[in-house]
């Protein structure tokens, strides 16, 4: 699906607009969804609410490889669909092409968040239908870079700005065509800080070739700089596999899976990388690299502040769950056997932890001791709070 990110304001909490997509049932979604994190009640539980936003006017069809973003405009806002997949018009959707794709036409949807009005917009610049394409965006532009189009078969380096004014009555749409772009196709673009420099990797340059290189992007009042970037040293997994995939994790973090190989090939297993990119300047040091994740729990660091995810509630049940009403009472009958769960352990050479006689430590310990992270040592270690001098 096509996600973009709405950030909090006049009190609403932060959202994300998600567009779009296909099943593995190779189903195609037309369905426009808001997802909204929000934390409250005074144990700070984390709640996810989901509403599907009814569109009306000139709504995108179900399609998939499209992207979404917000663009800003005269203290108004509005998502902007571009481009994707989808079957074939229904009168040349036959047995032998059932599940054949094509490229959508080269349509802008504006869609306004606030009442779910559509209206599709046709530009003159926008001559081929793309899918897998970046769109970046600030304030009231939308940047779209490469991407792949399935009529020649190609992935031209194409640049383009549309820009996106919210007029009084009907919106200006504008775009203009920019040199100095990437050919690249499903690439993962992760933000550095809170401006808006991004750094780009992954994707692919050819059919199951690999982009191995990486870019820096700005966006500032003169348009977008692209400038080639240091790669990670990436490892034999990654260099050799002809299929990767992931995405954004934010503050210039990404995940990165690909699967993973053997003789036989092991079902739906997958090498999970996270690259991590920090901002030049301030004093620090560039840093980039990569670390496989363990899937083994028992090599995990324990999680010591649990967060319980609600969806579907309606809202008088969350003013139940944020109130000092039974929601936020323990209840220790709600608590789980932590005999078996390897909780009970001796943190250190010099732990002084009773298992069968333990007191607490601190005021808000309930039946657990607090955990305190002690970096002396290689790499630091876990120590409960009573065992610390």
């Amino acid at each position: 699906p096509a996600v973009a990110r709405l950030e909090s304001r006049d009190g609403t909490p932060e959202s994300y607009v998600i567009h779009g997509g296909r099943t593995p049932n190779n189903e195609l979604s037309a369905a426009l969804y808001i997802l909204s994190v929000e934390s409250r009640g005074c144990n700070r539980k984390l709640t996810l609410c989901c509403e599907e936003k009814e569109l009306v006017g000139e709504p995108p069809g179900a399609r998939y490889g499209h992207t979404a973003n917000i663009v800003h405009s005269r203290g108004k806002r509005a998502c902007v669909l571009f481009g994707g997949r989808s079957y074939r018009p229904p009168g040349q959707r036959t047995t032998e092409m059932w599940n054949s794709v094509v490229d959508c036409p080269p349509q802008v949807f504006l869609v306004d968040l606030e009442y779910g009005c559509c209206s599709a917009h046709w530009l003159p610049e926008f001559t081929d239908g793309q899918s897998f394409h970046l769109a970046l965006s600030r304030g009231d532009s939308v940047y779209l870079l490469g991407g792949h189009t399935l009529a020649s078969d190609s992935r031209p380096p194409r640049l383009f700005r549309l820009r996106v004014e919210l007029l009084l009555g009907s919106p200006k749409l504008s775009c203009e065509v920019l040199d100095n772009s990437l050919s690249i196709t499903s690439a993962i673009a992760t933000r550095l800080g809170s401006g808006h420099e991004y750094v780009i990797l992954g994707g692919y340059q050819a059919d199951q070739q690999k982009q191995l290189q990486c870019c820096s992007v700005v966006l500032d009042e003169t348009g977008i700089h692209i400038e080639p970037r240091e790669a990670p040293p990436w490892s034999g997994e990654i260099c050799s596999s002809r299929v990767w995939f992931g995405g954004s994790l934010g503050k210039g973090s990404a995940l990165l899976a690909v699967p993973a190989e053997g003789n036989p090939a092991p079902a739906d297993a997958f090498y999970l990388y996270q690259v991590n990119f920090e901002q030049e300047g301030g004093g620090e040091d560039i840093m980039q690299g990569y670390s496989q994740e363990s899937t083994d729990m028992e090599d995990s660091t324990p999680l010591e502040d649990s967060e319980e995810l609600y969806f579907g509630r309606d809202p008088h049940e969350l003013e139940m769950l944020a109130s000092d009403g039974e929601g936020d009472t323990y209840n220790e009958d709600d608590e789980e056997d932590e005999s078996q769960t390897g909780y009970w352990i001796r943190c250190c050479a010099s732990c002084q932890v009773d298992v069968n006689t333990w007191e607490p430590f601190y005021s808000t310990e309930l039946t657990r001791p607090a955990m305190i992270y002690c970096s002396q040592g290689e790499g630091g270690h876990w120590v409960h709070a009573q065992c610390m001098e």
